[in-house]
């Protein structure tokens, strides 16, 4: 197969973002806007390794781009700052973010748009023999927490605990905040009781015997938030595809047949186990199931109106990209609503 990649590597850092999401490794320089003019090409901003890689190469390696009448061209970002970055200043036409950092971009004059791409979730993870069994069982304990204090999955496992126990989480564990691959170590080491970390992490722990005390899912569910909206999704300016139209909706039509395959071909899993790194097979298939759980079924009315909850909620728990009064929530955000 002829690699059709090329690279941005950028070391600003923008606020707000939700999942680590990433991209095959892509050899190349890109010029500021090269491909910007190149009829049929779709620029897809990633980072190096994860979930977002294994679709775009089964939708390369499986010809459906070319099948659609485009080409993508899949852009290599050094973290998800870079890829904002390239966004924004339209190093990449589409990139993969949360809808409530677009929602501030659009709220900022933007003319940003968002397809869910995963609703995976994270979870908080526990040792498989752990004693910990309930959320008020961590009462004590060390906790690791991917991120920051300020990180909405943070956030909203706190008001799902205060719900639960009637105590504010971060009162009673010793949080640890740290980023999610020093997170997993520390709790395979044993260092910390339990960890809150993103679904492809969890995963990872699944696949090495570690088990789910409470998913981000759940969470949702239990604040209220139903249909659970896909956190993360396909972004993209209005303004700056302009004249790309046909090339976003083949891409949308390339994206769904890609994870179409993903649903139901493990075939199309086993060429995708190398880039997975996933260091056993059971490793690997929980990657897979948990990949599976999360492909989007579409988007609609009731998911719009579950995000506006989601949003109102994360302004009410001081989500500090949006707690400034500037942001508001626009429906028009979503693409195929």
């Amino acid at each position: 197969m002829t690699k059709r990649h090329t690279v941005i590597s950028r070391r600003d850092v923008v606020a707000g973002g939700l999942s680590g999401v990433a991209a095959m490794a892509m050899p190349g320089p890109l010029r500021h806007g090269a491909l910007a003019s190149e009829a049929g090409k779709l620029r897809i901003g990633s980072l190096k390794f994860g979930s977002l890689g294994w679709l775009l190469k089964t939708v390369i390696d499986e010809g459906l781009d070319k099948a659609e009448g485009f080409e993508l061209v899949p852009v290599d970002m050094a973290n998800t700052g870079a890829a904002k970055i390239g966004l924004l200043s339209g190093d990449a036409d589409v990139i993969v973010s949360d809808w409530p950092w677009a929602m501030r971009q659009r709220s900022e004059g933007e003319t940003v748009r968002f397809a869910p791409y995963s609703s995976a979730l994270g979870a908080v993870m526990v040792a498989g023999d752990s004693p910990i069994k309930s959320l008020a069982d961590l009462e004590g304990k060390q906790f690791g927490v991917a991120g920051t204090a300020l990180d909405k999955s943070w956030l909203l496992l706190r008001a799902y605990h205060q719900k639960q126990t009637g105590k504010d989480l971060a009162d009673v564990v010793s949080p640890i905040f740290a980023a999610a691959p020093l997170i997993t170590e520390q709790v395979r080491q044993g260092r910390v009781d339990a960890a809150l970390n993103f679904w492809t992490f969890s995963a990872r722990l699944k696949g090495d015997g570690f088990r789910e005390l409470v998913s981000l899912d759940d969470v949702l569910t239990g604040l209220g938030i139903t249909p659970t909206p896909s956190l993360v999704g396909f972004v993209w300016s209005e303004k700056k595809t302009a004249g790309k139209e046909a090339e976003i909706a083949k891409f949308m039509s390339a994206i769904a047949k890609g994870n179409e395959l993903l649903a139901t071909s493990d075939e199309a899993w086993g060429r995708l186990k190398e880039t997975t790194r996933a260091k056993s097979d059971a490793e690997f298939e929980a990657l897979k199931a948990y990949y599976r759980s999360g492909i989007p079924k579409g988007w609609n009315a009731e998911h719009t109106g579950a995000a506006e909850k989601l949003f109102n909620l994360l302004v009410q728990l001081g989500e500090k990209t949006l707690d400034d009064g500037k942001v508001k929530f626009d429906p028009a955000l979503f693409y195929g609503s």
